[in-house]
């Protein structure tokens, strides 16, 4: 990934409390609840052009912690007695030394005002839930945008409905 991209930085559990799709999924399965937020994240980041990072407390887990890709998304799971606002604010620390836009999801008031105070714009997992929505209206408009604009790039979109049938009955004859 490219180090020059501005980067949202997500408190993941978080955002499954915070929007009520995942909220009711996670009282089902946590981790269909992690995957399907993963999932909007990774289509948002592709929209947005956002390095996104999402953070997972594991402060009650042993161990290191650890961070894979999952559908381009960045994802981070805390290390032992490290909560997932302590490693956001390491993270912006981090990141603010680069030129580069630094935004946070979470809906942690105190947090957020820490965040703000390194640097760091807060965005409430309600207003992250509206941009991930409004990419996907977006998307979905473009690509029906692009289907009728493929519809009439066609030989078939720039014929009379007389020239067309003409054309069939000759195919079918053959």
């Amino acid at each position: 990934m490219a180090d020059w991209r501005d980067v949202l930085l997500v408190d993941g559990y978080n955002m499954i409390g915070g929007w009520p799709f995942l909220a009711e999924l996670s009282k089902i399965s946590m981790q269909e609840a992690r995957d399907a937020l993963l999932e909007k994240l990774a289509d948002y980041q592709a929209f947005s052009g956002l390095r996104i990072i999402a953070i997972f407390d594991a402060y009650l887990v042993p161990g290191l912690g650890k961070s894979f890709t999952q559908g381009k998304v960045q994802v981070y799971f805390t290390k032992e007695k490290e909560t997932a606002d302590e490693c956001i604010e390491r993270l912006v620390g981090e990141f603010s030394h680069r030129r580069r836009k630094i935004y946070v999801a979470t809906s942690d008031l105190i947090e957020q005002h820490i965040i703000f105070a390194l640097g760091a714009l807060r965005i409430s997992a309600r207003e992250l839930l509206h941009q991930v929505k409004q990419s996907e209206k977006e998307v979905k408009r473009k690509i029906e945008q692009d289907r009728d604009n493929s519809r009439r790039n066609t030989l078939e979109g720039k014929l009379s409905s007389d020239v067309l049938q003409m054309f069939e009955r000759w195919r079918r004859e053959k």
